[in-house]
């Protein structure tokens, strides 16, 4: 029975189907042709509303669709440039229609296209945060917003002082190229941040491996580049105003930037900007940290001249701040000091306020820049970079003199003043044969540093020049480039030793060079492999130091007998790209000869200004080698998974050791949701978030005054959108959550890590009101 029951089924089937498709024999064809000359239109689209069927007309105007069933249809032919007609056809059998359509004006917004100049070697990796990545980061300094990079992490100092990491390294092996100007303040310090305001830029970027060949020495680490966007050249007025807010520490940041042209002057732009910072005590899981507050107040000015191929810029910024020094870092005694090491807290927990208190640093940096450039009309370029700098940095102690006449001078204990004038001249050779593209520059550093109160560094006179070449090679999807660059710097300290003056000379020479290939091996996969070289001469701190430094709450001392570091860095990708999944995966060698460190001393030092641990600097050979991997995995519509690995493992070949002070490994991993349009709310999103930051394991036995901190865990949660208000107005919002669950921590690159936990949970809002869009 069962078996009679199908073929009965199947014989049913078998006849209504072919019933169907008997009287689904219908079809509609025709012709569309131009309502004015006649001619047939070809490529236009003939579609049935309401069905997923339609066709393109072939090159005599013909169209033609197929297996129609009896009925009421409604036809639609459609191109751009043409106004669209609607037919209704009644359908019993085979129909023929033809279309008669009129040309039509429509007029399109203006799309501009911008192309982004950069000197970044093409055969290392270039990662760029910009857009509403970057607005996701608002407020934060200069390293925080860089944190989410793979191999980037941060050197603190407390939770408001921090500078950027780049595979292991930082300070005088990271340069900062602040709108093409080589950064120059007393960067030599852990706790010396980059005097840097993030909101002046519009794209920050990293250049990963030594990049000496193009940006100097020092270029050991890689490079960062701080770029604000062109100027509005012959716009109308526009702007954007930022409004940001931070639960700890009661933080506020407002930043404004308005730009434009100037009418009746063909070819000029304008921009001004200026932000306010203001913030107290932050908060652990537990306890206030006494004396973390801060205060930052920055302005810049900018001002071009675009005519043909020339041009020339003009850039003004100062940048203003006052930074609290945890109190709890200045401990008077031996004893003091090892009983906060061991029991894990500060001494004095107070309340929240507002005042900023010794210790403390006052840090000013000015730059002003002027750039012009020409296009020859046979392709050549010639760009000439003149800039001065002038970083004015004051140390306050915890205590004052004990004269009071003295002490109600307020004077700072340690001033340091840094002039810096820089000059840089690059040409651009037009191509050769279309394949070959190159450029030759010199550049050339003068510098002088003045230093007064406590002995710590020496008074120096510093000069550099360089002269480099690049040639890049491009055929058939490969990408290759090779340069070299010759730097020689003289550096002269003048110090007081028995109250004598004692001067002492120094000379530094070196090459540095590059070689590197890109290869698109298909639309979707591409792979990088550069060798470069670079050096680096000992800066004056880590030849002279000599006595407590207190913004490191550390006693710090030099060799004047170290020699200039000379490094070889491999550093190779490959990248996939598809519709849905996009993986990065980056490996580096880095050996370093005569590499330059703080080394833990094991007994702390006991001065007149109270204990610190003491360090030493002292040169080893070091090898840093690790992987970075970083995936965007679209798993399901609108649901995104990103995941970002950094591995790194630094190992002391002098000593068969490992170093100190070595970022652990980490693992970040996010899960967004790109939301359905929301009413006018676009680009809405919500995400949660986890990063896990291992233990540092490889560091060497009884070589610091704590041992590294537990691994820990912390969840983060955002969401965010943008509202359109008009044509030219728009409002973005942030809401994000860090430390969601108020996980009391340590980070093992956090220098007070000694004495107190690193900072609780974090509640941000982020506005931006961007007009004349």
């Amino acid at each position: 029975m069962i078996k009679i029951y199908f073929s009965l089924l199947l014989s049913i089937m078998v006849t209504v189907g072919y019933a169907q498709n008997s009287s689904c024999a219908c079809f509609i064809k025709g012709e569309v042709r131009d309502q004015h000359s006649g001619l047939p239109v070809v490529g236009a689209t003939v579609l049935i509303i309401g069905q997923n069927n339609g066709v393109f007309t072939d090159a005599q105007g013909k169209y033609q669709i197929n297996n129609l069933c009896p009925g009421t249809y409604q036809l639609e032919c459609r191109i751009v440039g043409y106004t669209s007609s609607l037919h209704k056809i009644d359908l019993t059998e085979g129909h023929e229609e033809d279309f008669s359509i009129e040309e039509n004006e429509i007029h399109l917004h203006d799309v501009e296209i911008t192309a982004h100049r950069t000197d970044a070697p093409a055969s290392q990796p270039l990662t760029t945060i910009s857009g509403s990545e970057l607005f996701r980061t608002r407020g934060d300094n200069l390293a925080e917003s860089l944190k989410g990079l793979t191999g980037v992490t941060s050197l603190q100092t407390g939770s408001s002082i921090s500078k950027p990491v780049i595979h292991g390294m930082h300070s005088n092996r990271v340069l900062i190229m602040n709108n093409g100007v080589r950064q120059e303040g007393q960067q030599w310090g852990s706790e010396h941040a980059p005097e840097i305001d993030p909101f002046v830029a519009t794209r920050l970027s990293v250049v990963k491996g030594a990049a000496g060949v193009r940006y100097g020495s020092d270029a050991i680490g890689g490079v960062i580049l701080v770029e604000p966007e062109e100027l509005p050249f012959n716009k109308s007025l526009s702007g954007e105003v930022n409004l940001v807010g931070f639960s700890n520490g009661r933080q506020g940041v407002s930043s404004a930037t308005i730009q434009g042209g100037i009418k009746g002057f063909t070819g000029f732009g304008w921009r001004a900007q200026g932000t306010f910072k203001r913030g107290g005590n932050v908060r652990t899981p537990n306890y206030y940290l006494d004396n973390t507050g801060l205060s930052e107040k920055n302005f810049s000015l900018s001002v071009g001249y675009r005519l043909k191929g020339f041009g020339i810029d003009v850039f003004y910024s100062r940048f203003d701040t006052q930074l609290g020094i945890f109190s709890g870092s200045h401990i008077g005694s031996v004893t003091d000091l090892l009983n906060v090491i061991k029991n894990g807290e500060p001494l004095i927990k107070p309340g929240f306020t507002y005042d900023i208190a010794r210790p403390n640093q006052n840090a000013s940096h000015n730059l002003i820049k002027a750039e012009t450039h020409y296009h020859f009309k046979d392709g050549n370029r010639i760009q000439w970079t003149i800039a001065q700098q002038l970083n004015d940095r004051n140390e306050f102690d915890l205590h004052r003199p004990r004269n009071d006449s003295i002490a109600a001078l307020n004077r700072p204990e340690l001033t340091f003043k840094l002039n810096t004038l820089t000059n840089d001249v690059v040409w651009d050779h037009k191509p050769i044969g279309g394949k070959i593209s190159g450029q030759v520059g010199v550049s050339s550093l003068y510098q002088y540093n003045l230093m007064s109160g406590r002995p710590l560094i020496p008074n120096f006179n510093q000069f550099n020049i360089g002269m480099f070449w690049i040639e890049r090679y491009a055929k058939n999807g490969w990408e290759m480039e090779a340069g070299i660059r010759y730097d020689y710097r003289t550096l002269a300290t003048h110090r007081i030793v028995r109250k004598e003056k004692v001067s002492t000379d120094f000379t530094f020479s070196n090459f540095s060079g590059t070689l590197g290939a890109t290869k698109n091996i298909s639309q979707t996969l591409s792979a990088r492999l550069n060798v470069g070289t670079a050096w680096r001469a000992p800066n004056v701190s880590e030849l002279f130091s000599d006595g407590v430094h207190h913004g490191a709450a550390a006693y710090e001392k030099g060799d004047s007998t170290l020699t200039q570091e000379q490094a070889i860095n491999t550093i190779a990708s490959v990248k996939y790209t598809s519709n849905r999944l996009t993986v990065e995966l980056g490996g580096y060698y880095n050996y370093i000869a005569d590499y330059i460190y703080l080394k833990p001393q094991p007994e702390p030092m006991l001065t007149i200004r109270g204990a610190f641990p003491y360090f030493k600097y002292t040169q080893t050979n070091a090898v840093f080698r690790g992987i970075d991997l970083s995936v965007d995995w679209e798993l399901i519509k609108n649901l995104t998974l990103t995941s970002k690995l950094s591995y790194l493992n630094v190992y002391d070949k002098s000593n068969d050791s490992y170093l100190v002070m070595i970022p652990p490994n980490r693992w970040d991993n996010q899960l967004k949701y790109q939301l359905p349009v929301l009413g006018q709310v676009k680009d809405a999103f919500i995400s949660v978030g986890n990063l896990s930051v291992a233990r540092q394991k490889r560091v060497p036995a009884n070589s610091d005054f704590a041992p590294p901190p537990k691994a820990y865990s912390l969840w983060n949660l955002q969401a965010g959108g943008t509202l359109p208000v008009s044509e030219k107005n728009e409002f973005e919002i942030s809401i994000s959550v860090q430390n969601l669950f108020n996980t009391a921590y340590r980070d093992y690159l956090n220098r007070f890590r000694y004495y107190a936990d690193d900072m609780g949970r974090q509640v941000s809002l982020r506005l931006k009101w961007k007009f004349g869009v």
